[in-house]
C-alpha cells in the first residue's frame, strides 16, 4: 500500500523523520542548517541581556488554585524578591505560575516556549518570550542562561529536561548548578530507583546523588536555588 507522505506538524519533526516515507521533505540540509543557525542567533541575541536567572521547571497541565501552582507562583515571587530572573518554558500550569510569581514582585520574567503539534501558547507574565521550533536549540538556552533549576512536578518533558541538566553537569558540561526538585512525596519513588538500581548497581557514582537536593517548603526550595548566585544586576552578568 502506498503512503502520502504528510506535511510535518513542527520543524522538529521535519527535521528528525525528513527520511520517512509518512513525512514529506520541506527543505534541504543547508536550509535545515540556515533555519538552526537563526534560531541560535535569535536565542543568544534577546537572551544575552538576562542576567542571573533561576530556572522554574514544571507540568503544563497544573491549574491555578492547585497546590503546585500556588507554589510555584510563591516561588517565582521569592526568586524576584532576591533579585533574580525566572526563567520558564513559557508555557501554561507550573511554568506560568512561576512567571507569573515574578511579576507579582516586578521582577524580570523570561518564557522560552516550544512550537508542539497541538498548539502551547506563551503565558501572558513576560518580559522576554520567544518560541522555539527546535527542542535542542531551546534546551540550550535553558543551560547557559539559567544558574539554577527549580524543578516541580511534571511528565515526560519535565523529567527530560531534569535528566539532561544532571547529565550534563554529571560529565563537566555545565557548571555545577544548583538543582532542586520540589515536593518530595511526588519524586522519592524516582530518587529511590536511582539510588538502588543506578547508584546501587554502579550505573551512576554514588556522589552523583548529591547533584539534587530536594525541598518541600518554600524558603527551603528558594534558599537552595540562589545559594552562591552572584549579585549581578540585569544585563551584567
Amino acid at each position: 500500500m502506498s503512503v502520502v507522505p504528510r506535511h510535518p506538524s513542527t520543524f522538529d519533526q521535519e527535521i528528525i523523520r525528513c527520511g520517512e516515507p509518512e513525512i514529506q521533505e520541506e527543505m534541504s540540509d543547508p536550509e535545515r542548517l540556515e533555519k538552526i543557525r537563526e534560531e541560535f542567533e535569535e536565542g543568544f541575541r534577546i537572551m544575552e541581556p538576562v542576567g542571573p536567572a533561576v530556572c522554574v521547571f514544571g507540568s503544563a497541565r497544573t491549574r491555578p488554585g492547585h497546590p503546585e501552582y500556588e507554589q510555584a507562583r510563591r516561588v517565582g515571587a521569592g526568586i524576584a524578591r532576591q533579585g533574580y530572573a525566572v526563567i520558564t518554558g513559557g508555557g501554561p500550569g507550573s511554568m506560568e505560575a512561576a512567571n507569573r510569581g515574578a511579576k507579582d514582585e516586578e521582577g524580570f520574567s523570561v518564557g522560552l516556549n516550544i512550537e508542539l503539534p497541538h498548539e502551547q501558547f506563551a503565558n501572558p507574565y513576560l518580559d522576554i518570550g520567544k518560541e522555539f521550533h527546535y527542542f535542542f536549540a531551546r534546551k540550550l538556552m535553558f543551560v547557559r542562561y539559567s544558574w539554577s533549576f527549580v524543578i516541580f512536578p511534571g511528565g515526560f518533558g519535565t523529567l527530560d529536561e531534569m535528566f539532561e541538566v544532571l547529565t550534563l553537569i554529571q560529565t563537566n558540561k555545565a557548571r555545577p548548578h544548583p538543582v532542586v526538585l520540589v515536593g518530595t512525596d511526588f519524586w522519592q519513588d524516582l530518587i529511590d530507583w536511582i539510588a538502588s538500581r543506578l547508584a546501587g548497581e554502579g550505573r551512576i557514582s554514588l556522589t552523583d546523588m548529591e547533584l539534587f537536593t530536594v525541598c518541600d517548603e518554600d524558603d527551603d526550595v528558594i534558599a537552595s536555588a540562589v545559594q552562591g548566585l552572584p549579585h549581578l544586576p540585569y544585563g551584567l552578568a
